[in-house]
């Protein structure tokens, strides 16, 4: 009898621990109606505003998994488009809906002439979160980015090499004005719209703090929740 009544809470203790994963994890893969700018897919990767100046955002996401895969090119754009197919094929295959944002880990430094790896993420949806269907295609893999705190520049317009490029370097150079730590080997491009639309578009250049955000004149809010 004892041990029937340990099984039983064992098994309460192992269901309500995995009814707060899913729970946790929905939290902050959520409604696109909790950000403004995000309003072409039914699920976005939500954020804590840490803090703001008139330069940049800093933001704190949550861990969460994402299906991914790399490619080699000597222009993002080139790359872009095989990444997206290969990616596209997977959520399709698997009956997986779009999410946003649709990010793109650009190579910091790469010259003209030399090609650059770029890899191409699409955000899990919250239901798929604890246990996505396992990729076929060798190239796609799924990936769990760790919780991280993200320097965070926006721009509108589409996405191409040349406007990235100006924007990170805009972003770079307004946190070295202000001793901002940060990862200079990269940066994450992050796209929020259809190629098919045409206005008020929106992307953002992200760079990984390496230490406490700087916020000068700006008062740090707290993890305040983006509603």
């Amino acid at each position: 009898m004892h041990r029937i009544q340990m099984s039983a809470t064992m098994m309460c203790l192992s269901g309500l621990v995995g009814f707060l994963l899913v729970l946790t994890t929905e939290a902050r893969v959520g409604p696109s109606s909790q950000l403004k700018f995000c309003s072409e897919t039914e699920q976005c990767l939500l954020f804590d505003l840490i803090c703001e100046t008139d330069q940049y955002e800093v933001r704190h996401y949550d861990s969460a998994k994402w299906v991914t895969t790399q490619q080699t090119s000597f222009f993002m754009e080139f790359a872009a488009m095989h990444a997206f197919r290969r990616l596209y094929t997977y959520i399709t295959e698997n009956k997986i809906e779009m999410t946003a944002p649709v990010l793109i880990k650009m190579p910091e430094d790469q010259k003209f002439w030399e090609m650059g790896v770029y890899t191409m993420s699409f955000l899990l949806p919250a239901e798929h979160q604890v246990n996505p269907p396992k990729p076929t295609d060798e190239k796609v893999q799924i990936h769990e980015m760790p919780a991280m705190k993200v320097y965070v520049q926006s721009y509108g317009g589409w996405m191409t090499s040349t406007a990235d490029k100006n924007q990170a370097s805009s972003l770079s150079s307004a946190l070295d004005s202000v001793g901002a730590k940060y990862n200079k080997l990269y940066h994450y491009a992050a796209g929020y719209n259809s190629p098919m639309t045409l206005f008020n578009r929106h992307n953002e250049v992200w760079y990984v703090a390496e230490d406490e955000p700087e916020c000068p004149s700006s008062e740090e809010m707290e993890f305040s929740p983006v509603s």
